[in-house]
């Protein structure tokens, strides 16, 4: 729950950031000169693309959420039984041993979306956030196609 409040005040400070470039890119548009043209086009492009992004992010969040209520419901997740260090962080070995074993069942089933999540989650404990979002995005696309056919 905590998670959702930090993302909802800070979509809202976004929303607040974007309304103000917004206002401040018409008026520099507004004064007829071409920098304030310019600076004013390049400004209302900015919160259009900074949208775009949150959207996305949201998006990402939603489906890898629901797809993790889905594989919890059915037993499919690794139970958070991993050791940690004092300051609450997942041990590197037992990170990397998580990791061997969902990379382990990724081999097995390539198509699994519930593999390419557990392996998302084992780059995660292993300390390899960039590649864990990779591998929950693959995940999200196998579940999302899985449920077309």
């Amino acid at each position: 729950m905590r998670t959702k409040v930090v993302i909802a005040v800070s979509v809202a400070v976004l929303l607040f950031y974007f309304v103000f470039l917004g206002r401040l890119g018409v008026e520099l548009a507004a004064t007829g000169e071409w920098a304030g043209i310019a600076l004013g086009v390049a400004l209302l492009l900015l919160p259009l693309v900074g949208l775009w992004s949150v959207v996305r992010e949201l998006q990402f969040g939603l489906a890898t959420e629901r797809l993790g209520r889905e594989l919890a419901a059915r037993g499919e997740l690794p139970a958070d039984d991993l050791t940690r260090t004092a300051a609450g962080r997942v041990d590197r070995e037992a990170g990397a041993a998580l990791w061997q074993r969902a990379k382990a069942d990724v081999d097995a089933a390539p198509d699994d979306a519930g593999a390419w999540y557990r392996l998302a989650l084992g780059y995660d404990a292993a300390g390899d956030r960039r590649r864990g979002r990779a591998a929950a995005r693959h995940a999200v696309k196998l579940h999302r196609s899985r449920g077309r056919r």
